[in-house]
């Protein structure tokens, strides 16, 4: 048996060559934190040589948070019926949008419940109005589950589903719904969605249409390390086949009031979130960028994820509804944002969905 080290890892990756998943376990379990920093970085600097992080201007609004998929995750989702289930119309949700624009924002990522009421009209109307009224913003709408329920509700296939909403408007897909791309955690976390290869079909299908998407991941619940890595892995040979991801986004999962609560022990500490950034930058050598969140994890440590191979800093999510159903709440300001990041070291540029650069300070 091979024994592994962490110089014959590093060696291959700064000379750009691929490591395997045996390689990435060592990684993830046994090395040294500052040094799988060092590395991470390096790997960030040979692709991305200029010392500048990128954030984007946005708004995370929701359009219903009536579900019936029953993730035990979730926190935000009500079941029909529900006394305080919401779909909004139309007009409201261009009001939301409306008030992200005034504000700046270049790209409103859009999401909500899987609503089997909602049909796939009001979608399309969705992106076609904001295309019309606010032609700043790019519709980053409707992660890969919410295109399957459209599928289910108007009987279309997923190709359908995604060649009408291309015609409304809309190119690129959020990475939303991956959570973590193992059947064996699916099943348990979220059954409804499907296997991993429901989440997959809908990005492959979209890629090969022309839309670029994020990839994500939610760590720090049931899953195990071989999990992380099939989700990487499953990741990294999509992007092979299409090369349609734009960026990489992990966080750790947030328990409050969430159906999983009882069965977690603690939250996923702020070393395993640098690990898993830096492992991550190192092991999908084919993702361009790989997002780090003050959001999800803390100003503190997504400054300190600049130096563990990040290189986006996200955005400013002027509206956010998901995570503070989970009594998680972390705002913002573009001013804090620049600050944060020129803190950290790095020059902050503004940037758009597909990462061209807007503004530099």
């Amino acid at each position: 048996m091979t024994t592994i080290c962490f110089e014959t890892i590093q060696d291959k990756a700064l000379a750009g060559e691929r490591i395997d998943r045996e390689e990435a376990l060592y990684l993830l379990r046994e090395a040294g934190l500052l040094e799988l920093a060092a590395l991470a970085n390096a790997v960030r600097f040979r692709r991305i040589p200029e010392p500048r992080v990128t954030f984007v201007i946005d708004s995370n609004p929701n359009y219903t948070n009536v579900c019936v998929t029953d993730c035990v995750f979730c926190a935000f989702y009500r079941k029909p019926g529900a006394a305080d289930g919401y779909a909004l119309t139309v007009e409201q949700v261009m009001e939301k949008i409306r008030r992200a624009a005034e504000l700046g924002a270049t790209t409103v990522l859009l999401q909500g419940g899987h609503n089997p009421q909602i049909p796939l009209d009001y979608y399309l109307t969705l992106v076609r109005e904001t295309r019309r009224r606010f032609p700043q913003v790019t519709p980053h709408f409707f992660t890969a589950s919410e295109v399957a329920m459209m599928a289910q509700v108007s009987g279309l296939s997923i190709r359908g589903v995604l060649e009408r909403l291309k015609e409304a408007g809309q190119y690129t897909l959020p990475g939303g719904g991956a959570e973590i791309l193992s059947d064996r955690i699916r099943r348990r976390l979220s059954t409804k969605k499907g296997p991993a290869e429901a989440w997959l079909s809908v990005h492959r299908e979209a890629h090969r249409l022309g839309f670029k998407s994020t990839a994500t991941m939610m760590f720090g619940h049931i899953e195990e390390d071989s999990d992380i890595l099939e989700h990487l892995d499953h990741l990294r040979r999509l992007q092979d086949e299409t090369g349609g991801f734009t960026a990489f986004i992990p966080w750790s999962f947030k328990p409050g009031h969430t159906p999983l609560e009882p069965r977690i022990a603690r939250h996923a500490l702020p070393t395993r979130y640098l690990r898993m950034i830096a492992l991550s930058r190192v092991y999908l050598d084919n993702v361009p960028h790989v997002q780090a969140s003050w959001f999800s994890e803390g100003k503190k440590t997504g400054q300190v994820a600049l130096h563990f191979g990040a290189d986006d800093f996200g955005g400013t999510l002027f509206e956010e509804n998901v995570h503070a159903a989970a009594d998680f709440i972390n705002k913002t300001s573009v001013e804090e944002m620049v600050t944060l990041i020129r803190e950290s070291g790095f020059q902050p540029a503004q940037r758009t969905t597909l990462y061209g650069i807007v503004k530099q300070w």
